[in-house]
């Protein structure tokens, strides 16, 4: 009997709330609660590729590639977490070996991360709710501590000296080196760098990086001067990349692959190590930090406000880039015009 009452004053409850939301009990039914009708990896893949930024493109782009190899004719409602799990181990196990890899852990957690981007797009889209997206419901693989450290100077000689020295354009192997020394900046603020992105008045450079941040770096005037003279040796103009081969042509990143591959093959332990590009970041970053502060050395390495802090206080105690400019012209021993 009790279960008869309760059961009539849910259904009151419910015509209440339909009555009021305007909504009637016949048009609930035709309805069905029919969605639009689900796409295949293969139709929504492109859709969600076209929709990101670049530089997210670039991050997923092949793991999507993967996805729509598998799962390309299923509808993306389909796969469960248990098949996202096996997919992650098969990318997992499969993974091309490089001189960094850490064991296929992190071409796992990109594939995950790539679904979990598409399924949030999927969301957006009213094709799924969010109970029903299966990629939250698998965790990534807990990521290991970097092997990456602070290069000791006798050693930094040692690969200029070598990219002074070898290969089939010393010039612009010295001067990456030389820019990612003095900035920290990734290799894509580097690869982006236009003319116009260079302030000589006040020896700043515009860096474009990775989750579309921006900063105004100072850099010395000997550097300076060596990019302005490199983009005009080189051809380029207004608009276009400024880092360019000999011939004048705009480079990839597989010229850092190659010029790391060269350093290995002159200095075992850098090959043994697995060197790269990113080290050089560690090195002036570390070094900044131990001489400057945490504050600055943030600021120096670009990361974006929103990047995850211990506690409240990095919001006020930002570094000016004055400050970053003293800290240029400590590590360069050349005064600069904001220091």
């Amino acid at each position: 009997m009790s279960t008869t009452a309760a059961s009539t004053a849910d259904l009151d409850a419910a015509r209440l709330l339909l009555a009021r939301m305007g909504v009637s009990v016949e048009a609930l039914l035709s309805s069905g609660g029919e969605r639009s009708e689900v796409p295949t990896f293969a139709d929504y893949v492109p859709t969600v590729s076209g929709a990101v930024s670049a530089g997210t493109r670039r991050a997923y782009g092949s793991y999507w590639d993967r996805i729509v190899a598998h799962w390309g004719d299923r509808p993306i409602t389909d796969p469960t977490p248990s098949e996202i799990k096996q997919l992650a181990e098969h990318v997992k196990a499969n993974v091309v070996v490089r001189r960094n890899a850490r064991g296929g852990r992190g071409a796992a957690e990109h594939l995950i991360a790539a679904l979990r981007c598409l399924y949030r797009h999927a969301e957006d889209d009213d094709l799924i709710t969010t109970g029903d997206n299966p990629a939250i419901k698998v965790p990534k693989p807990t990521r290991r501590a970097s092997t990456r450290r602070a290069i000791a100077n006798d050693r930094l000689d040692e690969i200029n000296h070598i990219a002074a020295t070898t290969g089939n354009d010393p010039e612009l192997d010295t001067l990456l080196l030389r820019l990612h020394t003095e900035t920290a900046c990734r290799r894509g603020g580097a690869l982006a760098l236009r003319p116009e992105d260079l302030d000589p008045v006040q020896c700043l450079i515009f860096l474009r990086e990775k989750a579309e941040t921006v900063r105004w770096q100072p850099i010395s005037p000997t550097l300076m001067n060596h990019l302005i003279r490199h983009g005009t040796n080189r051809g380029a103009e207004r608009g276009t990349r400024l880092l360019r081969r000999a011939n004048g042509k705009p480079f990839s990143t597989r010229r850092y692959d190659h010029l790391w591959t060269r350093i290995g093959e002159h200095l075992p332990w850098a090959a043994t190590q697995g060197l790269s590009i990113h080290w050089l970041r560690h090195t002036t970053l570390t070094w900044v930090e131990r001489n400057f502060g945490y504050a600055v050395a943030r600021a120096f390495a670009g990361h974006a406000e929103n990047t995850n802090d211990p506690g409240a206080t990095a919001t006020y105690v930002r570094a000016t880039v004055q400050e970053v400019a003293q800290a240029v012209a400590a590590l360069t021993g050349e005064p600069h015009p904001l220091a």
